[in-house]
């Protein structure tokens, strides 16, 4: 009773905070596009906001590992392993500029999803070979010009924890727009939040681990394929 009372009052603070924050996304949105061509003020503006949902909750503790290993000014394209709803604000905690890679259903929530088109984040939908080649295109342009990725190689959310194998689209774009991948280790998420439940699942420690980097000159020696199994396997050993 205490979790379902705990959720549906964390619903109600979304939804209602949501509303707010859109409008004060829209301002930084107004004030900054001419000058910040990369989004980067409302970006991190939407870590915060997604941050916030994270620390008004307090039977979920996240700890942040190795944020260090983020080289400012360096372009990435960072994945990582998915196993909840809940690991998209924990991935915010990085405070570092993304865009991210996420099925075109998210970009219609209210207030949410439209700040995800302010911040020209990239639809994908899924099984769609149109969708798949224009997420590509918009993809690699990103990355040309500066601004980091993020995706979930694995495709959708895990339902048992067991990582699946990861897809190759984020090491093709690497390896076109010759930049490193970033491996992020998302650990606790399935047990707090597990997958198609809205209703929170007790106390919780949840902890974002990114790991070294895999640079590019070690990406290029290997094929799409072979760079995602690596990937996966460095992180599925990270995993608790």
């Amino acid at each position: 009773m205490v979790n379902r009372l705990l959720s549906i009052s964390f619903l109600v603070f979304v939804g209602v905070s949501s509303f707010i924050f859109f409008f004060v996304a829209l301002m930084i949105w107004l004030l900054t596009v001419w000058f910040d061509k990369k989004l980067v003020v409302l970006h991190l503006f939407s870590s915060l906001w997604a941050s916030l949902y994270l620390w008004i909750v307090p039977i979920w503790s996240v700890s942040v590992i190795g944020r260090e290993k983020i080289k400012k000014g360096s372009t990435y394209v960072a994945v990582s392993n998915h196993q909840s709803a809940l690991d998209i604000l924990v991935v915010y905690k990085l405070f570092f500029p993304f865009k991210w890679v996420s099925k075109a259903e998210n970009f219609k929530i209210p207030f949410i999803g439209w700040n995800m088109v302010l911040n020209r984040y990239i639809k994908l939908t899924r099984g769609n070979k149109e969708s798949i080649k224009k997420m590509m295109e918009e993809a690699e342009n990103a990355l040309t010009e500066g601004c980091s990725l993020f995706m979930f190689p694995e495709g959708t959310r895990s339902a048992t924890g067991k990582m699946r194998p990861f897809k190759t689209g984020a090491f093709t774009l690497a390896k076109k727009a010759g930049v490193s991948i970033l491996p992020v280790v998302i650990n606790g998420t399935k047990d707090a939040l597990p997958k198609n439940r809205l209703i929170f699942n007790g106390r919780h420690k949840i902890s974002i681990n990114v790991l070294d980097e895999i640079p590019y000159d070690m990406l290029k020696t290997f094929t799409e394929e072979q760079a995602a199994e690596m990937t996966q396997k460095k992180i599925s050993e990270n995993l608790y």
